[in-house]
């Protein structure tokens, strides 16, 4: 035990007391879903899933990475985080202005392509992107300082509201996929009500942190997170929008993906505290200390990735049908394509934080462009189209990762600079892109 917890960054262990609770709280949110709703409107709810997780994240997790960056680097010269927070949230509430005038403005089409004509699940995918970009912008703040108590704190209450309010909802024998589907608005909007104390005494003071080095740096973040969001997510839109009439798929495709997806939860609680120590050994020049930390964050991530896929393979067809009462039409064959899938995709999460860390975001953005461009070509090999999702998903994976080893290898010609304030001294030690 002890020597597992060295290889981890310090707070993985506080933040993955409360992702494990969010973790617990999706399958318990989508296997009483699964068990209430009719294949029809579970599959309306695993599209909006789909949709929140791709869209929300692939957008504002952005956010949450740079302010932890930033503060995180602030933090080791003595500077305060409210001016990263300031404009940061400004950044994120633009952000939300513009995804919801797209999403008033194609609600009809959203409707209908994915929701079977219900138009309140339209309304509630807008209120899940809000909860998502008030969520990830202060979790960004907690984390670049380190409070991992708070931000586990933040997750789990999250995941224990999720866990009551679905309960709540079976007990009362609802079965409307909005009722289940606002689960993802009330839950996170709590949460960060109730650990919003130290985000609130971090604001203010300070020398403003400049627009062009933030707006550079969230905007190749955005480009690659929504990418990275499309290689993992997608596979759920696609078999609705390559067969609609193909329900049983995409509710067991998405049962399937959650599942086989365990090591990401493992590796999100890991992933809060790894940025912030790879981004200070950054901006301190300590590359010793930088590579030591990427191989044992490799390490696990392998260790989580085969030991997870084995057991999915082996269990997945009869869990997926066991918890989530999903249809019988996948096999241990698919199983074994998004577990190979997935561990290709904790490599890339890995060494994407180890060039985001050192200030390489259009590296970063490049490899998860080849990806995506990847799962594309894979998706349209004429096979069924359960095996063209999968198949998309592991090659879109694996491309990224090699893409990015590569990139990672190459020799950096300057020094780094530190993503703080513009009356640093220049001949302070950071990073370059």
């Amino acid at each position: 035990m002890r020597r597992l917890l060295r290889l981890v960054p310090p707070g993985t262990l506080v933040v993955g007391a409360g992702l494990a609770l969010v973790g617990l709280a999706s399958y318990v949110h989508l296997a009483v879903a699964g068990h209430s709703l009719d294949a029809g409107d579970y599959s309306s709810l695993s599209v909006l899933w789909s949709v929140v997780f791709t869209v929300g994240i692939g957008v504002f997790l952005p956010v949450e990475q740079e302010v932890a960056r930033l503060v995180a680097a602030r933090r080791t010269r003595g500077l305060p985080p409210g001016p990263v927070l300031a404009r940061s949230a400004a950044v994120a509430a633009v952000v939300l202005g513009l995804l919801l005038l797209v999403t008033v403005g194609t609600a009809d089409i959203l409707a209908d392509r994915l929701f079977d004509g219900d138009r309140a699940m339209v309304a509630v995918l807008a209120g899940a992107l809000a909860a998502l970009a008030v969520a990830h912008t202060t979790r960004g703040v907690l984390s670049g300082l380190r409070l991992f108590g708070w931000y586990g704190s933040q997750l789990g209450i999250d995941g224990g509201l999720r866990i009551g309010l679905v309960a709540a909802l079976a007990i009362a024998g609802v079965d409307s996929p909005v009722a289940y589907a606002l689960v993802l608005v009330v839950a996170p909007l709590l949460a960060v009500a109730l650990t919003a104390t130290p985000v609130a005494r971090s604001a203010g003071g300070g020398v403003a942190v400049p627009w062009p080095s933030l707006l550079r740096g969230l905007a190749l973040l955005t480009v690659s997170s929504l990418l990275s969001q499309v290689v993992v997510n997608v596979g759920v839109i696609n078999v609705r929008l390559l067969a609609p009439s193909d329900v049983a798929t995409a509710g067991a495709l998405l049962s399937a993906l959650v599942l086989v997806r365990i090591p990401l939860f493992v590796f999100g609680s890991m992933q809060a505290a790894l940025l912030p120590g790879l981004s200070t050994a950054a901006a301190t020049g300590d590359d010793t200390a930088f590579g030591a930390l990427l191989r044992r964050a490799l390490a696990v991530v392998t260790a989580l990735g085969a030991g997870g896929g084995l057991l999915a393979v082996l269990l997945g067809p009869w869990l997926v049908r066991a918890l989530f009462d999903a249809p019988d039409v996948l096999g241990h064959g698919d199983f074994a394509w998004l577990a190979l899938a997935t561990l290709a995709y904790l490599w890339a999460m890995v060494l994407g934080q180890s060039l985001l860390a050192r200030d390489r975001h259009h590296a970063q953005a490049v490899a998860w462009t080849a990806g995506v461009a990847a799962l594309a070509v894979a998706t349209l090999a004429p096979l069924p189209v359960a095996l063209r999702v999968e198949l998309g998903y592991t090659v879109g994976s694996l491309v990224v990762a090699a893409v990015m080893a590569a990139l990672l290898r190459r020799r950096r010609t300057a020094a780094p600079t530190p993503p703080v304030a513009a009356t640093v001294p220049a001949a302070a030690p950071g990073g370059t892109r």
